[in-house]
C-alpha cells in the first residue's frame, strides 16, 4: 500500500506557480491586472463550482453535450487535474465524509493534508472510474479527463499573448494560485468553522466568507444536507452567485432542470451544532433524537 505522502517531485508545478507570482513584484502595476485577477478568478471558479462540483458531481441540472463539455473545459483551465477524477473523488468523499475513509476530512487527517496534501499525492493520481460510470460514457469527456493540462496551458498562453507578462502572472499564475487555495479551503476549513442547521453524518458548516469567496460553496452544511440541490445557499440572505449565474443560464435555454432544497422535508433535520471535537460516525443518533437532545 502506498503511504499517505506528498510526491515532491511531481509537486514541482504546483509550486513553481506559487513561486512565480513573485514576478508581480517586478512588473509596473496597474489597477486593470488586479481587474483580470479577480475576472479570472471568477471565472474559472465558476467553472469549478457550477461545472466540476454542481453539475459533474452531482448532477444537480441538465444541459446538453457541447455546453457540457464547454463546462468541462473551462473547470480544467484551474488546473485541478481532470474533470472525471475530480467529479469521482468528490462522490467518494460525500460517501464517506469525515470517516475513515474519507481522503480529505480535516477531522481525520488535519488541515494541511485537507487542504492540499492529498492533492499532491500519487496515491491518488488515478480516476476511480467506478464512481463515474454515467460520465464515463462520454468519450469526450475521456479526453478532457486525460489531458486536462491543455486547457489551462492554452489559457496561459492565450493571456501571454495577449497582456504578456502582465497578463501572465496576474490573470493566470496568481489567480490560479487563489483559485486553487479558494477551492481547498470548502475541504479543510468547510468541516472546521461555521454553523451547523442540518444533522448530517458529518462536520459540515455554513461559512459566509467562504461563501463569498467561492461563490456559493461556503454554505456546506447545506449541500451536505441535501447534495442534489443546485442550489447550495437555501435562503435569500445566502449569498450564491454560482447559483444566480446558473438561473441566468436557464432563462436563456442553456441548461435546465435545475433542483431546489425541498426544505418543508429538511425541516425535520434542523438541530443546534454539533461540539467542534466531536467526530462523527455511522451511528450518529437520526434528526429526531438530535432534536431531543437539543
Amino acid at each position: 500500500m502506498q503511504k499517505n505522502q506528498i510526491h515532491w517531485l511531481k509537486s514541482i508545478p504546483f509550486f513553481t506557480i506559487h513561486i512565480s507570482i513573485i514576478a508581480a513584484f517586478f512588473i509596473p502595476f496597474h489597477w486593470k491586472l488586479v481587474t483580470l485577477c479577480i475576472a479570472s478568478y471568477s471565472l474559472r471558479m465558476f467553472g469549478i463550482t457550477a461545472g466540476y462540483h454542481r453539475y459533474f458531481s452531482h448532477r444537480s441540472y441538465k444541459m446538453g453535450r457541447i455546453p457540457q463539455f464547454l463546462l468541462a473545459w473551462l473547470g480544467s483551465t484551474s488546473v485541478q487535474k481532470g474533470v472525471l477524477w475530480w467529479s469521482a473523488h468528490h462522490r467518494h468523499h460525500h460517501r464517506y465524509s469525515d470517516l475513515p475513509n474519507d481522503i480529505h476530512s480535516p477531522i481525520q487527517s488535519g488541515f494541511w493534508w485537507s487542504h492540499l496534501g492529498w492533492v499532491l499525492c500519487s496515491k491518488y493520481d488515478e480516476t476511480q472510474w467506478e464512481q463515474i460510470q454515467d460520465l464515463a460514457k462520454y468519450p469526450e469527456l475521456r479526453w478532457i479527463n486525460r489531458y486536462y493540462l491543455l486547457p489551462g496551458i492554452l489559457y496561459a498562453m492565450i493571456l501571454f499573448i495577449w497582456g504578456g507578462w502582465g497578463a501572465f502572472i496576474w490573470g493566470f499564475a496568481i489567480s490560479t494560485v487563489l483559485l486553487w487555495h479558494g477551492t481547498f479551503t470548502i475541504n479543510s476549513l468547510s468541516h472546521v468553522f461555521g454553523c451547523r442547521r442540518y444533522a448530517t453524518t458529518d462536520t459540515s458548516r455554513n461559512n459566509l466568507f467562504l461563501a463569498l469567496i467561492t461563490l456559493g460553496e461556503g454554505w456546506h452544511n447545506n449541500h451536505h444536507c441535501y447534495m442534489s440541490s443546485t442550489r447550495q445557499g437555501f435562503f435569500w440572505w445566502e449569498i450564491d452567485v454560482s447559483y444566480y449565474v446558473l438561473r441566468l443560464l436557464s432563462w436563456i435555454g442553456i441548461i435546465g432542470e435545475l433542483r431546489a432544497p425541498p426544505l418543508h422535508l429538511l425541516h425535520t433535520k434542523l438541530l443546534k451544532p454539533f461540539p467542534r471535537n466531536q467526530k462523527p460516525n455511522r451511528q450518529t443518533p437520526d434528526a429526531e433524537e438530535l432534536l431531543e437532545r437539543a
